[in-house]
């Protein structure tokens, strides 16, 4: 299985994010795609890949709470949480909490830009 994560590398979370997801990938099962260098083969609107995490996962195009499960299931330590999130009650609730991370997602981006900004 070949999975391709789309994720905004622009954002100081989703970089941490996705630098952790790669330390756990050992095994390379994960193409990450920064879909905010403008110059990435995007497969939907940039700005869609941008808002949300997008994953191809054989041949499907998942985003949000689905993205992340398929992820998981790529990276053995995460399994069991990627298997749970197949239960449709899961990712439903998965799914949510994400919807409340988006909102969020804007004060969240800027806290962590100021932290940055004191470690340079």
């Amino acid at each position: 299985m070949r999975l391709t994560v789309w994720h905004d590398g622009g954002c100081p979370l989703c970089r941490r994010e996705i630098a952790l997801m790669r330390r756990l990938d050992r095994r390379g099962a994960i193409t990450f795609v920064d879909a905010s260098d403008g110059a990435s083969a995007c497969p939907r609107d940039r700005k869609a890949l941008l808002d949300r995490l997008h994953a191809e996962d054989d041949g499907r195009m998942l985003s949000g709470a689905a993205a992340f499960a398929a992820m998981w299931r790529a990276i053995p330590l995460l399994r069991p949480l990627g298997l749970a999130a197949r239960a449709p009650f899961v990712l439903d609730e998965l799914e949510w909490l994400y919807g409340r991370f988006l909102a969020a997602r804007p004060m969240l981006q800027r806290f962590a830009r100021r932290l940055e900004g004191q470690a340079a």
